[in-house]
């Protein structure tokens, strides 16, 4: 069952609004702690930058200490137990890893995923044995990587785009994306498939972009943009580097990107004509 929010986005969100409260009321993060009998101001610097999944016992304690009216309180408490989640939902993400668990957190709550990939196909759109490759190639930077867990966590991701109201997705992929780059040819041919298999859902759009797309230089870097039902949630980026992800979730950075991906749809082929490319392919 996919939660109705994102709980790395509603921590967030709780974060910045219990920072603004702080600064409201004057208190400093040591003056806070003082009068709640915290240790250090590190447990309130970690909930306030959405860092940590906040207890309840503690958000109320804050709560109490800014003189927060009941209204706003409440509104608060629902964004808190969203933002701790629930075991279950933990239990549910099972043994993905930090950075697989960031990106299915955002996938759960969202409204709305426009994701741009210059060199792979997406991770959600792709089938079991592409995928196994792209994550067997990992090995060679990082030894420690768990293929078959990694394959596991992917698939229990792939469910977002099959569940019952699910989000807008569109992916931008560039030809050179597509390609079989020595890939075996049945499973090149297999994740083709699966591209024009996934064109056919209503909510699902894939968009290629031709090798001198009219859009400039593509950017080199992998990203994704998500945006959340509840307008108050903040849109976010990510980046996708080789051993990291970088989170983006301030409006500069996050509208610099939205321009780029308007750029990028401009610049794509349309989407029938993107079927029919990748038909074409299939069929040589």
């Amino acid at each position: 069952m996919p939660l109705p929010t994102s709980p790395v986005i509603r921590r967030a969100r709780l974060g910045a609004e219990l920072r603004q409260l702080r600064r409201r009321e004057t208190l400093t993060l040591e003056q806070v702690c003082d009068r709640l009998g915290w240790a250090s101001t590190s447990k309130l610097s970690r909930i306030e930058l959405g860092q940590s999944r906040p207890d309840l016992a503690d958000v109320l304690d804050l709560l109490d200490v800014y003189q927060v009216p009941p209204s706003q309180r409440d509104a608060l408490i629902v964004i808190a137990r969203d933002a701790a989640t629930s075991r279950g939902w933990w239990k549910a993400l099972g043994e993905m890893g930090e950075r697989q668990r960031t990106y299915a957190e955002l996938e759960a709550g969202a409204a709305g995923i426009v994701e741009y990939q210059p060199c792979v196909v997406p991770g959600l759109l792709q089938t079991s044995a592409y995928a196994r490759l792209r994550i067997a190639a990992g090995q060679l930077i990082d030894p420690q990587v768990d293929v078959e867990a990694d394959l596991r966590a992917r698939a229990a991701r792939h469910a977002v785009l099959r569940r019952v109201e699910p989000p807008r997705y569109t992916a931008l992929i560039t030809e050179v994306a597509c390609a079989p780059a020595g890939d075996p040819v049945e499973v090149w041919r297999g994740q083709l498939r699966h591209l024009l298999d996934l064109t056919e859902l209503p909510h699902v759009t894939i968009r290629l972009l031709p090798s001198g797309a009219g859009a400039g230089p593509l950017p080199l870097t992998p990203f994704s943009c998500y945006s959340f039902p509840d307008p108050a949630d903040p849109r976010t980026v990510m980046l996708e580097a080789l051993t990291t992800d970088v989170r983006l979730t301030t409006a500069i950075d996050v509208d610099r990107y939205e321009r780029v991906t308007q750029q990028l749809l401009e610049a794509a082929l349309p989407e029938k004509e993107t079927a029919r490319v990748l038909a074409g392919w299939l069929d040589g």
